[in-house]
Formats: C-alpha cells, sequence, structure tokens
C-alpha cells in the first residue's frame, strides 16, 4: 500500500529534506507551500508538480512524465524530464534536460542553462525513466503568452556553475549521494542549443546502435570539446531507410543495414575547422567503427540541417 505521504513535501519552511536514490522508485511526486526550503529528489519519479513554493533550491532527478511549477517565485532548480511546464511562475533559474520543447506560460523572469549533474546512480535512473541524455532540448523554449515588446525568458550565463545555485546537500541523509556538479562529468553532455555559435562551421556525426554507441559518442564529445570545439546538440533517434536517403543521402545505402539494430546518437559540432578535426579525430580513435561524419564544411550545414529537420519531426516538435 502506497502512503501518499511518503512522495509529498507540503508546508514546509528553512528545511532541507529529500529522497535517496531508490526510495521514489517511479511513483507520483507533489511538492506544494514550501519557502526557503532546499529539496532532493535523487531518484526517478513518474511525474511532480510542484505549486506555490518561493526561493527553494530544487534537484529533481528524472521524471518520466511532466513536470509542472505553478505559482512558484524565486527558486532555483536542477530538472530532467520529459515535458517541462510554468504557469504564473516568477524568476525561476532552471538547469534542465527536457526531451521535448520547455513551455512556459503566464511565467516572467526566466531563465535556463543545460543540466549538469552527476551521482552514480543517475545514468540507472535515466533508463528507467525511459528518458535518453542525448535528447535535451533545453534552450528551445514555447512561451504561449508573450507580451508584445518584452521577453519573458532567456538564458543563464554561459558560465554558469550549477553549485552556485542548488548547493550541495547539507543533511548527513542526503550526504551519503557521491554528487559532482563538474560539467565534465555531467551525465547529460553540456550543449551550446542556442546560444550564438562561435563559427559558421558546423559538423555532423552520428554513430549507429551498438554495445558502446554511447561510449562512443561520449568519448567524441570529450576529444572535440578538447581540442576546443563546441557541442551545438545531440539527438538520439530511430531511423528508417527512407530517413537515412533523406539525411546521408548518396551515402545512405553504407548505413541502411545499420538501422535495424536501433537508434542513432547525432552530434553537431561548431568551430573554425570542425569538419577535419571530427573526421581526423574518428579515423584515429574509432578506426573500425561505421560512422557517418560530414565530408565538406560545404556539405556540413546541409547535413546538420536535414537530419535534425528529420529528427524533429520525429519527436513531434
Amino acid at each position: 500500500q502506497i502512503d501518499p505521504k511518503d512522495y509529498t513535501f507540503s508546508g514546509l519552511k528553512d528545511e532541507t529534506v529529500g529522497r535517496l536514490p531508490g526510495k521514489v522508485a517511479g511513483q507520483q511526486f507533489v511538492i506544494q507551500d514550501c519557502e526557503n526550503c532546499n529539496i532532493y529528489i535523487f531518484d526517478h519519479s513518474a511525474t511532480i508538480t510542484i505549486d506555490d513554493c518561493v526561493n527553494c533550491h530544487i534537484f529533481l532527478g528524472p521524471i518520466k512524465g511532466s513536470v509542472f511549477f505553478r505559482g512558484c517565485k524565486d527558486c532555483k532548480c536542477v530538472v530532467a524530464c520529459q515535458q517541462f511546464r510554468t504557469r504564473d511562475c516568477r524568476k525561476l533559474e532552471v538547469f534542465l534536460c527536457c526531451a521535448t520543447q520547455p513551455v512556459i506560460e503566464a511565467s516572467t523572469g526566466m531563465k535556463f542553462g543545460c543540466f549538469q549533474y552527476y551521482y552514480p546512480e543517475l545514468a540507472f535512473q535515466f533508463k528507467d525513466a525511459g528518458l535518453s541524455i542525448f535528447n535535451n532540448t533545453w534552450s528551445n523554449i514555447h512561451d504561449f503568452t508573450p507580451a508584445s515588446g518584452e521577453n519573458n525568458w532567456g538564458l543563464l550565463p554561459e558560465n554558469a556553475v550549477v553549485q552556485d545555485y542548488v548547493p550541495l546537500p547539507s543533511s548527513e541523509e542526503l550526504k551519503a549521494v557521491r554528487i559532482s556538479t563538474d560539467a565534465m562529468r555531467s551525465i547529460i553532455p553540456v550543449t551550446r542549443g542556442r546560444r550564438q555559435k562561435s563559427s559558421d562551421e558546423s559538423c555532423l556525426a552520428v554513430f549507429f546502435a551498438g554495445d558502446y554507441t554511447t561510449a562512443n559518442a561520449r568519448k567524441l564529445i570529450d576529444e572535440m570539446t578538447g581540442k576546443g570545439f563546441q557541442l551545438v546538440q545531440t539527438k538520439e533517434v530511430s531511423m528508417k531507410a527512407e530517413d537515412a536517403h533523406r539525411v546521408f543521402q548518396q551515402r545512405a545505402s553504407e548505413f541502411i543495414p545499420l538501422l535495424e539494430k536501433g537508434s542513432v546518437v547525432a552530434l553537431e559540432f561548431n568551430g573554425d575547422g570542425a569538419v577535419e578535426g571530427c573526421q581526423s579525430t574518428i579515423n584515429d580513435v574509432f578506426s573500425g567503427t561505421k560512422v557517418f561524419v560530414s565530408e565538406s564544411k560545404a556539405s556540413a550545414s546541409q547535413d546538420v540541417d536535414n537530419f535534425y529537420n528529420f529528427a524533429d519531426m520525429q519527436m513531434g516538435m
């Protein structure tokens, strides 16, 4: 028998509370009427609603469905979810991983950054919540109620550090979770999203399904960002033969047999020399692994557009 009280934080003031890994296990959770609290859900859940909270710091592990903030103000959050919505909120600052387009409504002073967080159980919790670490549209915000001449939302500074917004838990119980907020260790690859690109040269790299797809994609990200290139966006999506023709054009026949094994993971890198940098890294580090990489600077931007237009249609964006 499930007791809703075990899945609710209500009417708390000046407290640090949370749930350890394994304690929520995919249930729904409710947070309401909390003030000046530090709240940490170190587990995956079905849905979470946060109502009328003021001046709280909130960490929410992977949410299979939606997270809905209503009537909240002056809160700083780290959130991973399938759907993100706010209504009647003021001044929320959110480090977000969201699989679909985040939506704000009747909300002002909203600021968004890319989710950056690590603890050992987090990767399994993403799987349990059915979320891909590569599907994150954190900066592609849809404002249902735009006001003319005003912008209700913006992006956090590029060098924003999670810990300055949502501090690590201070209570003995929650200190047991081995957290790192170092962007290099983040379970979610940190992307530029909609920020201004530094160069007009981008490159698309696509890994095909296999035992090491995630590890390979992360390795390429580390190699490329280590060389000063920027990771703009990532995507995990399944493709059919006709999609391959649209995206890979003349080279489609090489890759079609690989599509039956499962989803592909695509990465867009940006920076002068990105195509050459990506090709040489893949030749040096991934010899023997089939990877699609843009062939030239001229074709690369078309590759990126082709892939992400297809992916956005797939994801119903």
